[in-house]
């Protein structure tokens, strides 16, 4: 039993060592693995070198053709700053946001096409199936574009009013859900300052619709009561060099666009007649036009004799006499009691019982 033991202790494998010819087959087996493999590797690595540059310098030149592109923009509208024309037509500060927004997606869309197709060939060069990829992709996009709609509809609804000009900084505007002016316009969020000094953040996705006040021209309108026997000839005469004198002066001789038009009759009573006066004006400078448009022509018909009349207000003592009895209620039949009416409308009495004798 003891031999036995012994015996099959000595046929256990024993750990050989390495010897000189089995590093010698061992090299050789790696040198012919890369001997055969090297050019393979070579040539895609030439090949994903090449994409790599050739998207660098492609990244490279269509950025600095957008960035000249922009500078080219905001050079046209510094030319003209300075000018009548630039004062009037041409917001240097609007022209440089809306230049920077733009120049902004169209180098972030550019980079990323150029980017991402340079990613999908190297992908394609190591032999990577993308089939899997572009499907998870393609799900993941839907996943997200339904999580973040919101965000997208912001983004897409900011780039088209950029592109579009549909209002710019210093732009007078009606939003719907907001209106003010302009402060900053992002493809994401548009700032207005409101008419009590606040600010506004309206997501361009929830505009529906938009009001520009500033582009264009603006139209202001003053309506002038005078009496009805005044004669209308001399009045218009006094109006129209009131509209003379006012486009002389500074800065109106700016603001008005056409001269001061008196287009007639809106309105005739018995007692007074109102004669509407209208002006194009600069966008929005219709207010500050109507209100000195207003003040002038008081002046010139008051040196000119022609009163101003208008209608007095509701409960005024000097219009229509107020009738005490109108809050009066109408009398009643049931506040006499005397009256049948009360009589039929008083409550019964109701009949009195004798109680019962006690029993002895």
């Amino acid at each position: 039993m003891f031999w036995s033991a012994a015996l099959a202790a000595d046929s256990t494998p024993r750990p050989t060592t390495p010897t000189l010819d089995d590093a010698h087959r061992s090299a050789t087996n790696a040198a012919g693995w890369v001997e055969e493999n090297w050019s393979t590797w070579l040539s895609v690595g030439l090949r994903i070198a090449l994409i790599l540059v050739i998207a660098f310098v492609l990244r490279s030149a269509v950025r600095r053709g957008i960035t000249k592109l922009i500078e080219r923009m905001n050079r046209t509208a510094q030319a003209v700053n300075g000018t009548a024309l630039g004062g009037l037509l041409v917001n240097v500060e609007r022209r440089r946001q809306r230049s920077a927004a733009i120049g902004s997606v169209l180098r972030s869309v550019a980079s990323f096409a150029i980017m991402g197709t340079a990613g999908l060939m190297i992908l394609s060069a190591l032999q990577i199936n993308l089939a899997p990829l572009l499907a998870s992709a393609g799900v993941a996009g839907v996943a997200i574009g339904f999580g973040a709609r919101n965000l997208v509809t912001d983004f897409l609804s900011g780039v088209f009013m950029i592109l579009e000009d549909q209002y710019g900084v210093g732009d007078s505007i009606d939003a719907g859900v907001a209106s003010g002016e302009v402060i900053e316009v992002g493809l994401r969020v548009t700032k207005l300052r409101g008419d009590s000094g606040e600010i506004w953040y309206v997501r361009n996705g929830e505009v529906k619709r938009i009001g520009n006040l500033s582009q264009g021209w603006a139209t202001a309108g003053v309506d002038v009561q005078i009496r009805a026997d005044e004669d209308l000839d001399r009045v218009r005469e006094v109006i129209n060099q009131v509209g003379v004198d006012m486009a002389k002066d500074e800065p109106w001789n700016e603001r008005l666009w056409e001269p001061i038009e008196v287009l007639g009759l809106t309105a005739v009573y018995l007692d007074s007649m109102i004669v509407r006066v209208s002006a194009r004006t600069m966008p929005g400078k219709s207010l500050d036009v109507e209100r000195e448009l207003r003040w002038r022509i008081k002046k010139a018909l008051n040196e000119a004799g022609i009163q101003l009349v208008g209608r007095p207000p509701e409960g005024d003592p000097a219009g229509e006499p107020v009738d005490a009895t109108a809050s009066m209620t109408a009398p009643s039949a049931l506040a006499n009691p005397e009256s049948p009416q009360s009589a039929a409308a008083s409550p019964l009495t109701p009949p009195t019982t004798t109680p019962p004798a006690p029993s002895k």
